[in-house]
């Protein structure tokens, strides 16, 4: 039912602070445990990453985080997860994440149609859609779309299913499952009320879409917040490999595959180095779990079936050593080796990060006891430790310094490493590579198409305050974002003054994030703006949404001191949408 509400909107003002490396990591350093990820693509569409003035073409086993921008082009279309939630862009359509932590997906729809899904929702979870004249809130699981005219002055919101919230224009709007509302005006909002009609063209491609996911096999072995779960489906097997289980095996991979070897490194704040790899399947299984061999075969070895696993950008170990010949073989400047880390091993992150967020990352993503955590964790020389695939000359591979570095194809640069090279090999848990001018888009193509300047910086209305920018530069070493901010770097600050009291205005492609007057609030240095609201103000009923870190798994759900082979789960009719299977809260 549509209902309009009185509005009293508390100011929100944010408060900033500093990491430095004088003080231990706690939970406030830690990065998201979660990514976007854009898993579809159908004619052109457009990325640019955060910090970067250029587009380039999308690549689909790129993370998308906080800054984050897409452009679908015309008779084109696009779809990305952030876990089990389904987002699709239709023709001439462009995002721009603001926010996406632990509890809270804020996108900006700038200008088209973004249809969103929501499969599973957690309490204190915050999703949100801001547009040039409201914010569009979703308060529980089902199925919304979002229409933006290219003008950018009408927002027409449908909710074929599920509970929402539209704020804006000094009013707040509640809509239910089958209201169709068209919202036109900035300061003050006018309103339309009808009701959902037939699905069109675009909806019956997001419902294919849905069906392709409800009837994944996958889903039987893994958690479908994992992104890229149901590409799974379409490029290999579940076998059973003695002692790990239901594994999934890729099929029809080139001669001398391995696992990270077929694809290249990024630089992505916070986490810095990250594996993109090349297989249209090649984002779950290098992001999540853990890697084996049995009888001369890979396979993907899936961690616990948790609602939420963490996400990490590379789950490997690096070799090197004062003892390691590598630059023998690659040349002057030495190289960069790695290799898998095969289950029950202990990932231990080379970004700030505090000792829980190193549990969790791991204990999600494969079955380990928490005192190896911990031990190893704290010992900062691991070289005592043996690695599953360490000594195997076929799962380490090695490049050019110059090629880690500068996003270069590994598997057409990669060398092959001797056994009496690694015998004497140390392994280290990061890498000293110091990121460089084309570390930070990779080796995608400049974009042949591109938004419109000025959709890109319309201003939009946010109900939730988007967080200060994340620098695209950021050293691992120091963890200062100040201090390492990459020259050039944008902020979400709309229109009006600076720090400085001087005017400011965003770069091109840069989105802007306002109030429902546009009345600027002057922020902390850094800090993006947030709108003074009118009067009167909407009173938000909601629970406080925070960032909270990602909950650790308990006895109920992960048992640390022992390691038993699971059983094949029995095959079951897949379960009725919006729900998403029964998986275990960690």
């Amino acid at each position: 039912m549509f209902k309009r509400l009185s509005l009293l909107f508390p100011l929100l003002l944010l408060t900033g602070f500093v990491l430095t490396s004088a003080r231990p990591a706690s939970a406030d350093d830690d990065p998201p445990g979660r990514v976007a990820r854009l898993n579809y693509m159908q004619g052109s569409v457009s990325f640019q990453a955060n910090g970067e003035g250029e587009w380039t073409q999308a690549n689909v086993n790129r993370p998308l985080t906080t800054g984050d921008n897409l452009w679908s082009d015309k008779d084109s279309r696009g779809e990305f997860h952030v876990g089990s939630t389904a987002f699709r862009m239709s023709s001439e359509t462009g995002i721009s994440i603001l926010n996406l932590d632990d509890r809270t997906v804020q996108i900006q729809l700038a200008q088209g149609t973004l249809d969103v899904h929501i499969w599973h929702f957690e309490g204190g979870d915050a999703w949100e859609i801001d547009t040039p004249n409201l914010a569009f809130s979703m308060l529980r699981p089902g199925e919304y779309r979002v229409d933006v005219d290219a003008d950018g002055n009408t927002t027409v919101v449908t909710v074929r299913e599920g509970e929402s919230q539209v704020t804006g224009g000094g009013s707040q709007f509640h809509l239910d499952t089958g209201d169709r509302t068209r919202f036109t005006g900035t300061d003050t909002l006018s309103s339309d009320e009808g009701q959902a009609g037939p699905p069109d063209e675009f909806d019956q491609w997001c419902q294919s879409r849905d069906f392709r996911e409800e009837h994944s096999e996958s889903a039987q072995y893994v958690s479908r917040d994992i992104n890229g779960y149901n590409d799974l489906d379409d490029y290999g097997t579940w076998r059973e490999f003695p002692e790990y289980g239901r594994v999934w095996v890729p099929t029809g991979v080139a001669v001398g595959w391995a696992p990270y070897r077929f694809g290249h490194w990024v630089f992505i704040a916070p986490w810095g180095w990250t594996w993109i790899e090349d297989e249209p399947w090649g984002f779950a299984p290098f992001h999540y779990g853990r890697w084996a061999v049995y009888g001369g075969v890979w396979g993907w070895v899936p961690g616990p079936v948790v609602v939420r696993p963490v996400y990490a950008p590379a789950l490997v170990a690096f070799v090197g050593g004062p003892h390691f010949s590598l630059s023998l073989s690659i040349g002057g400047g030495g190289g960069v080796a790695w290799f898998p880390l095969g289950p029950r091993e202990v990932y231990v992150p080379g970004y700030r990060c505090s000792p829980r967020y190193v549990q969790n990352v791991n204990i999600t993503n494969t079955i380990v006891e928490r005192t190896t955590v911990v031990n190893v964790y704290n010992n900062v020389n691991v070289e005592h430790i043996r690695y599953m695939h360490q000594s195997n000359e076929a799962a380490v591979t090695a490049v050019s310094h110059d090629t880690f570095v500068n996003a270069r194809p590994v598997g057409r640069d990669f060398v092959h490493v001797k056994p009496e090279q690694l015998r004497d090999a140390e392994v280290a848990h990061s890498v000293n590579a110091e990121p460089g001018e084309h570390s930070y888009v990779g080796a995608s193509a400049h974009a042949s198409v591109r938004p419109p300047e000025r959709v890109m910086q319309r201003e939009v209305v946010a109900k939730l305050p988007p967080p200060a920018q994340r620098p695209a530069y950021q050293s691992r070493a120091v963890g200062t974002p100040d201090e390492n901010a990459r020259p050039g770097f944008r902020s979400f600050s709309p229109p009006g003054k600076g720090p400085q009291g001087q005017p400011q205005q965003p770069p091109p492609g840069q989105p802007n994030a306002r109030g429902p007057q546009n009345q600027p609030i002057q922020p902390p240095r850094g800090q993006p703006q947030v709108q003074q609201p009118p009067h009167p103000q909407p009173q938000v009923h909601e629970p406080p949404v925070r960032y909270a870190p990602h909950p650790q798994a308990n006895e109920n759900t992960y048992n640390p001191h022992k390691f038993e082979k699971p059983p094949a789960p029995p095959k079951k009719e897949p379960e009725k949408k919006p729900g998403r299977g029964n998986q275990t809260q960690l």
